[in-house]
């Protein structure tokens, strides 16, 4: 199968939702669902209708006539499928179908009755049009969640889009045959006592955690290295099913109530946000000139301001208001006239400011050149907001530019709740690690003297740059008392752990050991088949929830190797920081765009993500990545100056070829900023 994700486009059929977006619930449903899925579904590739044969086929035939990297694999509609007068779907695309799918048909109504004998109502049609293949759900929330499970469940539909788009059909089987094995560990003692006994995890150094866990997998870090695993008793699993795992097992942290000003950066909304009253709460003035009457004509006219005339006032006849531009107008006027259309005809002298010496050269009186028409130049009372609108929605992201703290301060917004960002807590391991700041010298030129802690220094780069307040738990030892420690305190100060190193086989590699065994926490998987990252571990620790927090903290240990622990870093810890900060399941991995390569990527065995740099071609907007050179997990080099990672398809037995050649397109995730060629 290609390893580019399946794209698919979701249509909305109802009159209700046609006339009010707001209240579809079954697309948003779908989109979710396909998200949850690693479906990609375009900004512009959710599309609402009424319930009309045209404007059905209208929008089914602009995405099935797509070519190229846009090209949709996949359409869905919701609605219109039952038996009412305007139910008129089946009607719509059936006549488009060039190859029919009965047997879907049938999966789709043989799932549906399992919950409901009222399906025997649902009229779904389905198959392909041309390449694309087409899938018709009814509208309800609940029958759309019922077909998609039955559609996803043993693979028919990765299966199905793999032959539509000209696959055999060969690497969805195979997966199939090897998925059960591929599940991820679980252990009946870890979940009893996760949903049960988390007063026993809630340490604050009081004492030291003992080992506990009957049905660790790891290896007894006290055993002899002799005794130590020979083959790695954790199935290794597919990126899809890691980052699946990931997102089931995490929630959100709680809402928080914070000041609105410059720290808001990176937050997710927790509440709706109300104008309290109009916005301008009166008519205000989006120039600067003066203001005056629509009656008034074009002539000389005395100036009074702000520090001459009280505003609530009259402005009296003959005379023109001063005002700049967000002022409000005084009493009696009803336009402005820009200071570009008027002359200055007299200042006040020195005699006749007389004591009030502020008039010296003020404008006495100013001839204006034309007669301005009434609301010339005002803005309106509430004319930029509504007392009671909607301004910003829940779930919003108060992003770094500036323009959504600004809004919150627009509508006098002083506390905000957000979703709470969490505190990180990061640390490495080994004897062998330096401290770049704080090195130890080797005694005698026969001692090695170490090598320098890279993992630290980056992570903690990457996680501040993105706005996450980290705890610096150091370099740990190979000790079980290091690590126990160690891990304490970031349980203790952080919402998530990461670790580097100490992932893989060697008998001083405790972070599993110690997870299991000293915190009774669960391993959700402990590799996963990609490169670099394979020994990528991903676990829980049961912790007291004070009622406003999951019973649990997540640790992810990432592999020892410089180009691992960042690769690892963007694939899988920033989805699950920003699941903790409440971040919209559509935006919480990077984001992913086709490049066209200028360099040769060999495939691997394994999924690979490629260092690359991506440039924006300015003169035909194409993005094109180059290679950052040699490849290997341990090179950090490999990262210096890259701002994405191709996604390099594995090698397998079925594969015409053994490498992505230069200029052709390829999948590339951003983790820095575009550059320009």
């Amino acid at each position: 199968m290609s390893s580019l994700p399946v794209r698919a486009a979701i249509l909305t059929v109802s009159d209700t939702a046609a006339q009010d977006n707001s209240v579809d619930q079954s697309g948003p449903t779908v989109r979710q669902i396909l998200s949850d899925r690693n479906v990609v579904v375009g900004e512009k590739d959710h599309t609402i209708v009424r319930d009309d044969v045209e404007a059905i086929r209208r929008v089914v035939r602009g995405w099935t006539g797509r070519e190229g990297v846009l090209r949709i694999d996949w359409i869905i509609t919701t609605g219109g499928t039952g038996f009412g007068v305007r139910d008129v779907t089946p009607e719509a695309i059936a006549p488009l179908i060039t190859r029919q799918a009965p047997g879907l048909v049938h999966l789709l109504i043989s799932g549906s009755l399992k919950h409901t004998p009222l399906a025997a109502l649902s009229r779904p049609v389905a198959g392909t049009i041309g390449n694309t293949l087409i899938t018709t759900l009814p509208g309800s929330v609940k029958a759309v969640k019922e077909n998609l499970e039955t559609l996803f469940t043993g693979g028919v539909i990765e299966h199905a889009v793999d032959l539509v788009r000209g696959g055999t059909g060969k690497v969805v089987h195979a997966a199939m045959g090897t998925s059960h094995s591929a599940d991820p560990p679980t252990s009946h003692h870890h979940q009893h006592h996760h949903d049960h006994d988390h007063h026993h995890h809630h340490h604050h150094g009081h004492h030291r955690p003992q080992p506990r866990s009957t049905g660790a997998l790891s290896h007894d870090p006290t055993a002899p290295a002799s005794a130590r695993h020979r083959h790695s008793p954790y199935p290794i699993i597919s990126l899809e099913q890691a980052l699946k795992i990931i997102d089931e097992k995490l929630e959100s942290l709680p809402v928080e109530t914070r000041l609105v000003d410059h720290t808001l950066r990176e937050y997710i909304l927790g509440e709706d946000i109300y104008a309290p009253q109009d916005a301008p709460s009166a008519a205000t003035t989006n120039v600067d000139g003066y203001a005056l009457r629509s009656t008034d004509p074009a002539g000389v006219y005395k100036v009074v301001t702000s520090s001459t005339h009280k505003i609530s006032e009259p402005v009296p006849a003959g005379t023109i208001y001063r005002i700049n531009t967000g002022a409000p107008l005084p009493a009696g006027t009803d336009t402005v006239i820009m200071v570009e259309d008027t002359k200055l005809v007299s200042t006040y002298s020195q005699a006749e400011a007389g004591s009030r010496s502020e008039l010296v050269d003020e404008e006495k009186e100013v001839e204006t050149l034309a007669q301005i028409p009434v609301g010339e130049n005002v803005r309106k009372p509430g004319s930029d907001v509504r007392k009671g609108d909607l301004v910003m929605k829940k779930d919003e992201k108060l992003s770094g530019g500036g323009g959504e703290v600004g809004t919150l301060a627009f509508v006098g917004r002083t506390e905000v709740s957000v979703y709470k960002k969490p505190v990180v807590a990061i640390l490495s391991t080994g004897n062998e690690l330096v401290d770049l700041q704080r090195p130890q010298p080797a005694a005698n030129k026969e001692q090695w003297a170490g090598i320098y802690d890279t993992n630290r220094p980056s992570l903690r780069a990457a996680l501040e740059g993105l706005g996450y307040t980290v705890v610096d738990l150091g370099i740990v030892e190979d000790s079980i008392d290091s690590h126990v420690n160690a891990i304490q305190k970031g349980l203790d100060e952080a919402d998530l752990i990461i670790t580097t190193g100490g992932t893989s086989m060697g008998p001083a590699d405790l972070l599993k050991p110690v997870i299991e065994r000293n915190f009774d926490g669960t391993i959700h998987f402990g590799r996963v088949a990609i490169k670099p990252g394979k020994p990528t571990t991903f676990a829980t620790i049961p912790v007291s929830s004070s009622g406003d927090g999951p019973g649990y903290k997540p640790v992810f240990a990432l592999p020892g190797n410089p180009a691992s622990a960042l690769v690892t870093f963007y694939v899988f810890v920033l989805p699950a920081l920003r699941k903790l900060a409440g971040w919209p399941s559509g935006s919480r991995s990077l984001p992913r765009v086709r490049v066209l390569l200028q360099s040769p990527m060999p495939f691997d065995p394994r999924l690979e993500f490629h260092r690359a740099v991506i440039k924006v071609q300015s003169s035909t907007g194409v993005l094109e990545a180059w290679s950052t050179g040699g490849q290997r997990s341990s090179r950090v080099a490999s990262l210096q100056g890259a701002n994405g990672l191709v996604v390099v398809p594995p090698l397998t037995k079925d594969s015409q070829k053994d490498k992505l050649e230069k200029g052709e397109w390829a999948e590339a995730i951003l983790v820095g900023e575009l550059q320009v060629a």
